[in-house]
């Protein structure tokens, strides 16, 4: 028998942390090879963490909620025969933890601690050198005093707790008072998906200046298109059915190749946009535990069946948990669509660091006017968000018009498309 330690591996790109969200093993247990020891969740998704080995459960390391670093020790297993002591990827290097700078109303009298020296992800640090945070000052709520993402948004919203001895110009509100609970109310914590995504958001707002426009669609020309087409494939035993979606990622695409600066990621270190040569396009999905936006791969590429059939296979392995790293990751655009539960209108967050979201709403019959004539039409709006370091109003307003056009004359997608 030998020890075997496994390493928590890699979790997709530029994912350096996960939070365990749920262990399916405990000390003593055995396991088989592939078996799913826990559930992690990323910024992206909740992955899970198969057994490299068949074994016996030594010891399992960490507790439900804490945070897990790529090649962080995750689970001791003996096994049958001679095993590497490790596995999982390439260790990291040891550090050992840092103090954080003294108490509010200490009289420290040194200069603060080194920020390379406080215990932190990149993806931290950064973000506290976007907002101009020294991380020594920002007392850490991670495992061995580790500074996070929630710790450096609890700094930019004022927690008094969390920031130490900060300058005054980097002093903002009071903390938020506590909130009291009644005897009827039920406290839920924010954790898993649903935490990733509030850390998310708050990062998207804090980091881009968002401006939304917003214009309706008369998509009578589109509903019927799309039932001569259903027709059709049922007519030739295609064992699929057109939704709206389809056409609004095609008529997006088109209008991305005009406008290919809405195509593009904001580098935030390098301050540089980032314009994509492939047109892989988000689409948000509700699941049981949040939104998740899974991405449709080289959507130009794609017939409007294949489309239909794509977008249907990622909502559905988004909704049983199954998307993989490579599914959730590499997006250009993203759509949010609620269909019939749209409303009129919205103003989407960006999902950052892409620099535009296309919001669409409900379609349903309205009356409108078609020359001097009050007519029923079937309408629906369409809100568009974008990052205002890079993208101008003009240009917002002119993507969406594009985007119009091939909505309401959808014959135009089949040229668009040849």
């Amino acid at each position: 028998m030998a020890i075997f330690e496994f390493k928590l591996p890699d979790l997709g790109e530029g994912v350096m942390e996960g939070e365990l969200v749920k262990w399916h093993v405990k000390a003593g247990d055995s396991v088989k090879e592939d078996q799913v020891l826990a559930e992690v969740m990323t910024d992206k998704a909740t992955v899970t963490v198969p057994a490299p080995k068949a074994g016996r459960v030594v010891k399992t390391h960490g507790n439900e909620g804490d945070l897990a670093k790529v090649h962080q020790l995750l689970v001791t297993l003996e096994v049958e025969g001679d095993a590497p002591a490790q596995a999982g990827g390439h260790a990291e290097a040891s550090a050992a933890p840092v103090a954080a700078a003294p108490a509010a109303g200490g009289q420290g009298g040194g200069a603060p601690a080194s920020t390379s020296k406080v215990l932190a992800t990149p993806v931290t640090r950064r973000m506290a050198r976007e907002h101009g945070l020294d991380l020594a000052a920002i007392s850490g709520t991670g495992p061995q005093g580790r500074v996070t993402k929630a710790d450096v948004v609890a700094a930019l919203e004022g927690g008094e707790k969390n920031v130490v001895a900060a300058p005054a110009e980097q002093k903002a509100r009071p903390a938020a008072p506590a909130v009291s609970s009644g005897a009827a109310d039920e406290r839920v914590p924010l954790r898993g998906l649903r935490k990733k995504i509030a850390e998310k958001m708050v990062r998207s707002k804090f980091t881009a200046p968002h401006f939304a426009f917003v214009e309706e669609v008369d998509a009578t020309e589109l509903v019927a298109l799309r039932a001569r087409l259903n027709a059709q494939l049922a007519a030739a035993g295609e064992n699929i059915k057109l939704n709206y979606l389809p056409f609004i990622i095609k008529a997006t695409v088109a209008a991305l190749k005009k406008f290919p600066h809405l195509n593009a990621n904001f580098d935030e270190a390098a301050q540089e946009l980032v314009v994509r040569g492939e047109f892989n396009i988000g689409m948000a999905a509700a699941t049981p535990d949040g939104l998740t936006v899974a991405v449709v791969k080289n959507a130009d590429r794609l017939t409007l069946a294949d489309l239909a059939r794509e977008t249907a296979r990622l909502g559905a392995a988004a909704r049983d948990r199954k998307l993989k790293m490579e599914e959730l990751t590499g997006g250009t655009f993203t759509i949010s669509s609620l269909g019939q539960s749209g409303g009129l209108f919205a103003t989407p967050i960006i999902n950052h660091p892409e620099v535009g979201i296309l919001g669409v709403h409900r379609l349903k019959k309205r009356p409108a006017v078609v020359g001097d004539q009050v007519v029923v039409r079937d309408m629906m709006n369409l809100s568009l968000s974008c990052d205002h370091r890079v993208i101008d109003g003009s240009v917002a307003a002119d993507f969406t018009y594009e985007m119009i056009k091939y909505l309401e004359k959808p014959d135009l997608l089949f040229l668009a498309m040849a």
